[in-house]
C-alpha cells in the first residue's frame, strides 16, 4: 500500500470556528461604534488579527492609539477563546471523523496545517487531537497562505514528499498554497470559489471511501480540475 500524507486545514474543514471569529469581531466593532456585517467578515477570513482590526477601523473611519489598538486585539482574542473553550465533539463538521478513521485504518499519515494559533486546543476540545501525527499552526509559520510554508512543514514532519501529499482546504489562499507546494488540492466548499482545486466537494459527506483509496493507490492524479459528485 502506498503511504500518502493527508494535511487538513482546521477552520471550515474540520470545525467551523469562523462563526466565533465573527461574533468576537462584531462585538469589538460595535464597541467602538462601527457596524459589522457577515459580508465584511468574509473579508477577514485568513487575514491576520492586526490587519483585521485595521480593516474594521478603515470601514468605520476610526483611529486608535497604539495602546488602544493592542488592548482591543487582546479583548477580541479573549472573547474568541471564551467561545472555543465551550466547544465539544458536536462541532466537528459532517463526516470528518469518518474520513479520518478511513485514513487511520489505511495507515496513512495525517497532519493539520492551520493558521490558527489555537489549533491544538481546539482539536483537544473536539477530541480529535490523537488522530493527527503532526500539527502545524500559526505558532510554527512566518508566512501566511497562499505561501505553501504551512503545508511544506507538515509534509516534512510526516516525512512524506510534497508530491505525495493531499491537502483539504476551504479557502482560495489555502488551495493556492497546496498547488504551489505541488500537492493534490481538495476544496471543501463552493465550487465557484474553489475552482483552482484539483477536486471539489461540498463537504466530507460527498467524499467516498473509493475516492480516498484511489488517491492512496495513485489512480487519482493532481491537476485534473474536475468536480467529483458521486
Amino acid at each position: 500500500m502506498h503511504k500518502k500524507g493527508f494535511i487538513f486545514d482546521l477552520d471550515g474543514v474540520i470545525v467551523d470556528t469562523a462563526k466565533y471569529h465573527f461574533l468576537a469581531w462584531k462585538k469589538l466593532a460595535n464597541s467602538i461604534g462601527v457596524d459589522f456585517s457577515e459580508v465584511q467578515n468574509e473579508q477577514l477570513k485568513g487575514v491576520s488579527r492586526v490587519r483585521s482590526l485595521e480593516k474594521i477601523l478603515e470601514w468605520g473611519n476610526k483611529t486608535l492609539s497604539e495602546d488602544e489598538f493592542m488592548k482591543l486585539m487582546g479583548l477580541k482574542n479573549d472573547d474568541y477563546l471564551t467561545y472555543i473553550n465551550n466547544m465539544d465533539e458536536s462541532e466537528i463538521l459532517p463526516d470528518v471523523t469518518r474520513i479520518l478513521n478511513i485514513l487511520i485504518e489505511k495507515k496513512q499519515a495525517i497532519a493539520l496545517g492551520s493558521a490558527s494559533k489555537n489549533a491544538t486546543s481546539i482539536l483537544r476540545k473536539v477530541n480529535l487531537l490523537s488522530k493527527f501525527e503532526a500539527i502545524v499552526d500559526g505558532n510554527d509559520v512566518s508566512k501566511a497562505k497562499p505561501d505553501p510554508e504551512v503545508f511544506l512543514i507538515g509534509a516534512k514532519l510526516l516525512n512524506i514528499m510534497p508530491e505525495n501529499c493531499i491537502v483539504f482546504e476551504d479557502s482560495v489562499a489555502g488551495i493556492q498554497a497546496a498547488n504551489t507546494a505541488n500537492m493534490i488540492s481538495i476544496g471543501i466548499g463552493d465550487e465557484k470559489v474553489l475552482h483552482e482545486a484539483d477536486y471539489i466537494f461540498k463537504d466530507f459527506t460527498e467524499v467516498s471511501q473509493v475516492f480516498i483509496e484511489h488517491i492512496i493507490s495513485n489512480k487519482i492524479q493532481p491537476k485534473n480540475k474536475i468536480s467529483i459528485n458521486n
